[in-house]
């Protein structure tokens, strides 16, 4: 068991507001209301504690891809986004055939059953050839319940999301069946109409899949996904931070129209990220990275993203100027509320999981910690 630690003077982020010179204490893999007679002290003062983060979008790390890679590829992946501050995971799938996702969710659901990731996210293949970025048109298909339901099954219970264009054949009944079995469905991928993402969210949608990325844009007579997606209260929106998929206004528009608890920042990570620019393959398709941005080497898509949250976390702080509060809320409680593990993970307090990330007065990454333990340690940063 992990020794019990006092991390004192540093800015801590709460559930009910930023504490100067605050104190988290940890015992074992757990956050604790009292000190016990022995304890390690660590001096933050200066820095920033934070929970955490939480990233419900992610197709791997490190060179390893959640789609295709072996256990222990993907096991690597986890770890490189831990190394940034993501100490809860949910893997996401492209699209491919239905047996060889359905051969994918049985493996990743033994590593959701071992803890090393929070559960699985299927992005396509029930989404539109119209929208379709970096997955392949050949492998699409109409989201049947039916079809639906065997990736839910072969998901063993760890099926956490499921992204899906809902104005196809089929789609507002998936949309029902999904959220039937308790998992999210997800509108992405679309090129739905204002109205027919309407009556997606009515059915039971709660998540916009990298909200203004593979969907219309917003229009005047035409308002389209977007605008529907925005103005609900019912609805989480994903958005990926990186400087290449949104421009800051888009990104300040949605932050402040859904506000900061209807945020939720993801990466939509590929291998690169925590890697490097190369080659490398999305599922079927083949990715060219080059200067940290992915895009298909046919056809030139952005084709996912090499963005670790710490960097989500640090530019929309410095760059686009969001206040810390709502950042932690868009990283870390938003997406634990949706994966419903706001009881175990997703803000520092007493009984969850001794999950945090240490920042300097820049915001940059000093320390992570994983159920008590250093997967960073500040000390020797």
């Amino acid at each position: 068991m992990a020794p019990s630690k006092v991390l004192v003077g540093a800015r801590v982020v709460l559930p009910t507001g930023i504490v100067d010179g605050g104190r988290v204490i940890v015992d074992g893999a757990r956050i604790a209301g009292s000190a016990p007679p022995q304890h390690e002290h660590l001096d933050l003062s200066g820095h920033w504690l934070v929970p955490g983060f939480v990233d419900i979008h992610n197709h791997g790390g490190g060179g390893a891809s959640f789609t295709s890679g072996t256990v222990e590829e993907v096991l690597r992946g986890v770890h490189t986004h831990r190394l940034h501050g993501t100490t809860t995971v949910v893997a996401s799938t492209v699209t491919g055939d239905m047996h060889g996702l359905a051969q994918r969710a049985g493996m990743l659901s033994e590593l959701a059953e071992q803890g090393d990731i929070a559960g699985i996210h299927f992005e396509g293949p029930f989404i539109s050839p119209c929208r379709k970025g970096a997955h392949s048109e050949e492998l699409l298909r109409d989201p049947d319940p039916a079809e639906v339901r065997k990736l839910i099954d072969a998901a063993r219970g760890r099926a956490k999301m499921v992204t899906l264009a809902t104005e196809l054949p089929g789609g507002i009944d998936s949309v029902r069946l999904l959220a039937e079995h308790g998992v999210i469905a997800a509108i992405g991928h679309t090129d739905a109409t204002y109205e027919q993402t309407r009556d997606a969210i009515d059915a039971g949608a709660t998540v916009a899949t990298h909200l203004f990325n593979a969907m219309p844009a917003l229009g005047h007579r035409s308002p389209g996904p977007i605008a529907a997606l925005l103005e609900d209260e019912r609805i989480t929106v994903e958005l990926i931070n990186d400087g290449v998929h949104l421009h800051p206004a888009s990104l300040e528009l949605a932050f402040h129209h859904a506000g900061a608890d209807r945020v939720a920042f993801i990466t939509d990570a590929m291998d690169a990220a925590g890697f490097g620019d190369g080659r490398y393959m999305l599922g079927p398709l083949e990715v060219e990275v080059a200067d940290g941005v992915a895009r298909l080497v046919e056809g030139g898509s952005i084709a996912g993203s090499t963005l670790t949250l710490d960097r989500a976390f640090q530019r929309a702080v410095t760059v686009d100027g969001l206040p810390v509060e709502g950042v932690v809320a868009a990283l870390s409680a938003n997406p634990a509320r949706l994966l419903g593990m706001y009881d175990k993970v997703g803000s520092l307090e007493p009984g969850k999981d001794a999950d945090l990330v240490v920042l300097d007065s820049d915001f940059a990454l000093k320390g992570v910690m994983r159920r008590g333990e250093w997967v960073v340690d500040p000390q020797l940063g």
